[in-house]
């Protein structure tokens, strides 16, 4: 199974990223980095969140529910490196296998975010040079990460279970959906 595909030859089959990053500058001259998740392997986004200061807060928008729960901004509580290495670990396959979600880790120490989405790109805010020493020693290089072909969404019935076993991971405390983060 896979979260993101795309046509190829008549079929559809999974489209993984090349492993490549950007950064950008904003109006206001604040550095952002943009990468790839190639595979959707959730490594990328474990080395990426493991720069920032611990009391992190994680941040799991369900945009696509299938049952397991109500469409939502899902947030932790303050969690530590070993709660989230363990999240990752034990919703690893899920993660790599579905798209109904965007997942967010934030510092308030750092002031910074890291952002996986559904199209398997990786948004960081406020530690763009870590981040870039980070991709650099998973062999990423620089390139222009975009979403610019015909792609597909999957959101498998048999991970139904495991995505409703994720909203119990935590006691985590919901909001509604902002428009940005509807598909």
């Amino acid at each position: 199974m896979f979260k993101l595909g795309h046509f190829v030859d008549g079929v559809w089959s999974q489209y993984s990223h090349p492993a490549i990053f950007s950064v950008e500058r904003n109006q206001t001259n604040e550095s952002k980095l943009l990468a790839t998740a190639p595979r959707s392997d959730p490594a990328i986004f474990r080395a990426l969140v493991n720069g920032l200061n611990p009391h992190l807060f994680l941040l799991y928008v369900l945009h696509t529910p299938r049952g397991e729960g109500k469409a939502g901004r899902y947030q932790s509580n303050s969690i530590d490196h070993a709660d989230f290495a363990n999240f990752l670990s034990c919703f690893e396959d899920f993660f790599q296998s579905d798209s109904r979600f965007d997942l967010w880790a934030h510092s308030p120490a750092d002031r910074a975010t890291i952002v996986w989405d559904r199209h398997d790109l990786i948004h960081v805010y406020g530690i763009v040079e870590h981040a870039v020493t980070a991709l650099r020693g998973l062999g990423f290089q620089q390139g222009c990460p975009i979403i610019n072909f015909v792609h597909q969404h999957y959101y498998h019935h048999e991970n139904d279970e495991r995505a409703a076993q994720l909203l119990t991971a935590f006691d985590w405390n919901w909001s509604p959906l902002r428009s940005e983060d509807e598909q």
